[in-house]
């Protein structure tokens, strides 16, 4: 009997471990304590502005928790930001945004669930992340820094093609300095469209596709559809440019095709006469 009475009281112990460490584990979705701050989203801010905090006919504020739709009220002396689980001594207190911002301590996370459940989080206010904005933001800066490096120390052919292609210049008549500079402060403000430029396989070929327009090589003529040649005794139609599409690059992408190729050696031999 004694053997029994062990043998139950063991596995008792280990249903009563079993069950506490089950309450005492974390949750996986555990929001982080911490102070978090909510700016107005409007560019128009006003000076003080009163979020509405509890669900009314004419301002409904529900949440939908998978089953149903659940009315939200904020009280600062209830635990849960559901009016239904809410008792009758709720005391409702008003959201104000400041100059545009509220400061939610870490001592207040009813009033933090509330504005996470809140229906205009996201397009009345938003919490800021400081620490995703300083990712983001250190990012940003880095692609800065690589592209004004890269900038610099191009070579002025390639600078010539990115001014050329990318910013719509004629670099005959304009100074290296003046290619250059408008190269960096393209590198400066667009840092990934220029990063993205370096890499393009196209970007030379483009180019030279670009010195046969500015040189006269090729023209464009049907109200602008169709690419022709213009040397002495060939005005052939080369190619016609799709609706909406750049002639400079449906030229180049032709050049580099079998078909182009010897259009290619023989526009450029061209070009050196």
């Amino acid at each position: 009997m004694e053997k029994i009475k062990s043998k139950k009281n063991k596995s008792k112990e280990k249903a009563f471990q079993s069950e506490t460490v089950k309450k005492s584990a974390p949750e996986k979705n555990e929001v982080p304590i911490k102070d978090r701050f909510y700016v107005l989203t409007d560019e128009m801010q006003p000076l003080t502005y009163m979020l509405a905090s509890r669900n009314t006919r004419r301002f409904p504020l529900m949440h939908f928790d998978g089953k149903v739709n659940r009315a939200l009220r904020y009280a600062r002396n209830q635990k849960s930001v559901f009016e239904d689980e809410q008792d009758g001594n709720a005391i409702l207190e008003p959201i104000m945004f400041e100059d545009g911002s509220l400061h939610v301590p870490a001592n207040n996370p009813a009033l933090q669930e509330f504005l996470r459940l809140h229906p205009s989080n996201g397009t009345a206010f938003k919490e800021v992340d400081t620490s995703q904005d300083a990712k983001v933001e250190m990012d940003t800066l880095n692609h800065e820094v690589d592209a004004l490096i890269a900038a610099r120390d191009l070579e002025i052919s390639m600078v010539e093609s990115i001014a050329r292609v990318y910013l719509g210049q004629n670099v005959d008549s304009v100074s290296n300095a003046e290619l250059k500079r408008d190269v960096l402060v393209f590198a400066k403000t667009q840092p990934k469209d220029f990063l993205n430029a370096l890499d393009d396989p196209m970007l030379r070929l483009q180019n030279t596709a670009a010195k046969f327009f500015s040189e006269s090589l090729v023209i464009l003529k049907n109200n602008n559809k169709d690419v022709c040649f213009n040397l002495q005794g060939n005005k052939k139609k080369i190619l016609t440019v799709p609706y909406g599409e750049q002639p400079v690059y449906i030229l180049a992408s032709y050049l580099q095709s079998d078909e182009g190729i010897e259009t290619l050696k023989m526009l450029e031999k061209k070009l050196k006469d």
